[in-house]
C-alpha cells in the first residue's frame, strides 16, 4: 500500500518542482526598465531657419526645382525651430568630414547620456553585465561597444553586442535582444545606447529622395537601463509586456524601400523610395495581427470576431488593420502611443491607421517639434514628453510602434509599475508646449520660392535673394 501511495506522489511531485522551476524561470526573464536618458545637444548647435538657409546655400548642386522641393519639406516636416545637428555641418565641414567628427559625435552622446544613466540610478559602469550598442551608418573598428568598455572601464566578462544598419527600429531591435539575453543570464544589468551618426552621412547631391534625409535627421540619442532582477522591481519605471518584430526583407520593394546608396555623382546617402508606405502599411498591418491577441481584452477581440463576420464581404482594404477597417479599439487595452517621430505625414498616416486622436498623436508630434527626427532614438523622446506631461500612472500600458530599414516594423508594449513624473530631457521646455502653432517661420520667409512665375529664374539669383532676408528676386 505504502509502494502504491509512493508511485502516485513521485509524478504529482515531479510536476510540483517542475511547476515551481518554470515560475522561477519565468520570474528571471522579466525585463524591467529602470531609468532612461535622451541626448540634448547644446544650444550653440540649434538648426533654426537661419542655419538651414545657410546649409543649404553651401550646396552649390542644388537648382531651383531643388530648392522648391526643400522648402516643401521644410514646412511640412513637423520639424521647429530648436533641433540639432552635427557639429561638422553646423561649422560648414559636411563636405569633409573626419574620422575625429564621426567618434567626437558618438563620444558627445554616449558620454552625456551614460553619465547621466548611472549617476540617476546610482549603479556604476562596473555592474553592467550586458551592453547593446546601435548606430545604423557608423560601425568603426574597435567597436562603438569596445570604446564605451574602455571609456567606463567595464568588467571584463561583459556580454557586448553592436548592430548596424538597423535604422529608426533599432532601439526595439536591441531591447529584443536583451529580452532574449535575460532569458539566459539571472539577476544582470543591461544597458542599450541607440543613436544614429549624421555627420559622415550628410547627403550632398541633388537627388530629391536623398534631399530628405537632410531636413529630417537631427542630431539626438538615448541610454536606457534594464534588468531582470525582481528584487529590483520597485525602482523600475516600466516592465516590457511583449515585443513583436516583422521582417519583410525577403521582399525586393520591402529590401530596397529605404537604402543607402551612392547618386551618380558618387555622393552617398539614404533613399527612401515612393513604396515606402505602402510597404509600411503592410508591414504594420502583419506586426498587428499578432500584437493585438497579446494585449486586447477577449471581449474586445470576441466584438471584433463577430463584427467581421457580419462584413465578410467587404473588400479586402477595408479590412485592414486600424479603426476604420477591422473596427479593432486598441484603446481596449492600451492607454498610451509611441508613434515614431520621424515626419509629419508618417505620424499622421500611422495615427489615422490606428484609430487615434490628437491626445494621442500629441507626444509623437511635439518630440518631431522640438528634437526633430532622431532615428532610433526618437521613441524615447515621445515617452519622455508623456512623463514630463505626467500622463503615465501606474498600470497604463504603452504601445511602441517603430520602422526600420530592411524593411522592419517592430512593436511593443510596457506596463507602468509607479506614476511617473519625471521632466527629464523636456525640463526646459515643457510649459511652452504644446505651443499655438506649429507653422514654421521657413513658410513666412521663403514662400515666394513656390512661385510659378519663377521659373526663368536662375538659382544664383533666387540664392541672391534669400541672402537679402528672403525677398522674392526681382
Amino acid at each position: 500500500m505504502e509502494l502504491f501511495m509512493a508511485m502516485c506522489l513521485l509524478p504529482l511531485f515531479c510536476a510540483c518542482v517542475y511547476l515551481c522551476k518554470l515560475v522561477l524561470q519565468w520570474r528571471n526573464q522579466q525585463c524591467y526598465l529602470l531609468a532612461y536618458e535622451c541626448y540634448k545637444a547644446t544650444d550653440d548647435r540649434k538648426l533654426d531657419t537661419e542655419s538651414c538657409v545657410k546649409i543649404i546655400q553651401r550646396n552649390k548642386n542644388l537648382g531651383l526645382e531643388e530648392y522648391r522641393f526643400l522648402l516643401k519639406t521644410i514646412v511640412n516636416s513637423g520639424l521647429g525651430e530648436e533641433t540639432y545637428g552635427p557639429r561638422n555641418v553646423i561649422a560648414g565641414r559636411e563636405d569633409c568630414p573626419s574620422l575625429e567628427d564621426a567618434l567626437w559625435e558618438m563620444d558627445d552622446i554616449f558620454s552625456v547620456t551614460l553619465d547621466k544613466l548611472f549617476d540617476k540610478t546610482g549603479i556604476s559602469p562596473s555592474k553592467i553585465d550586458i551592453l547593446v550598442v546601435n548606430v545604423s551608418l557608423f560601425s568603426p573598428a574597435p567597436s562603438l561597444t569596445a570604446r564605451i568598455i574602455n571609456h567606463y572601464k567595464m568588467k571584463k566578462d561583459i556580454k557586448a553586442f553592436n548592430l548596424s544598419g538597423m535604422g529608426c527600429s533599432g532601439s526595439l531591435v536591441a531591447i529584443d535582444l536583451v529580452q532574449n539575453l535575460f532569458k539566459t543570464y539571472k539577476n544582470v544589468h543591461a544597458v542599450v545606447v541607440s543613436t544614429e551618426s549624421l555627420g559622415p552621412n550628410w547627403y550632398r547631391g541633388k537627388v530629391k529622395p536623398m534631399i530628405l534625409a537632410n531636413c529630417l535627421y537631427r542630431s539626438g540619442g538615448c541610454s536606457m537601463l534594464f534588468t531582470n532582477n525582481k528584487a529590483l522591481k520597485h525602482r523600475a519605471l516600466l516592465k516590457l509586456e511583449c515585443i513583436v518584430r516583422t521582417h519583410l526583407g525577403s521582399s525586393d520593394e520591402g529590401y530596397g524601400c529605404s537604402i543607402q546608396v551612392e547618386d551618380k555623382h558618387g555622393f552617398r546617402g539614404f533613399s527612401l523610395s515612393k513604396s515606402i508606405a505602402k510597404v509600411a502599411a503592410k508591414a504594420l498591418t502583419m506586426n498587428l495581427r499578432v500584437l493585438v491577441h497579446k494585449v486586447l481584452p477577449l471581449t474586445e477581440l470576441l466584438r471584433y470576431v463577430i463584427m467581421s463576420r457580419r462584413q465578410n464581404k467587404v473588400a479586402e482594404h477595408h479590412r485592414g488593420v486600424g479603426a476604420g477597417g477591422t473596427g479593432l479599439n486598441l484603446k481596449a487595452g492600451l492607454e498610451h502611443f509611441c508613434i515614431p517621430p520621424t515626419e509629419g505625414a508618417v505620424v499622421n498616416g500611422v495615427g489615422n491607421s490606428l484609430g487615434l486622436n490628437d491626445y494621442d498623436l500629441e507626444p509623437a508630434r511635439m518630440a518631431l517639434h522640438r528634437f526633430g527626427n532622431t532615428s532610433s532614438g526618437g521613441l524615447w523622446y515621445v515617452l519622455g514628453y508623456m512623463e514630463a506631461k505626467k500622463r503615465l500612472k501606474k498600470r497604463d500600458k504603452i504601445l511602441m510602434v517603430s520602422f526600420g530599414a530592411g524593411y522592419e516594423c517592430n512593436n511593443c508594449v510596457w506596463v507602468v509599475l509607479r506614476d511617473l513624473h519625471d521632466a527629464n530631457v523636456w525640463k526646459d521646455c515643457i510649459e511652452r508646449y504644446p505651443p499655438t502653432t506649429l507653422v514654421n517661420p521657413f513658410m513666412e520667409r521663403f514662400s515666394w520660392i513656390n512661385d510659378e512665375r519663377l521659373s526663368f529664374v536662375t538659382s544664383e539669383e533666387v540664392m541672391n535673394a534669400v541672402r537679402v532676408g528672403g525677398v522674392g528676386p526681382g
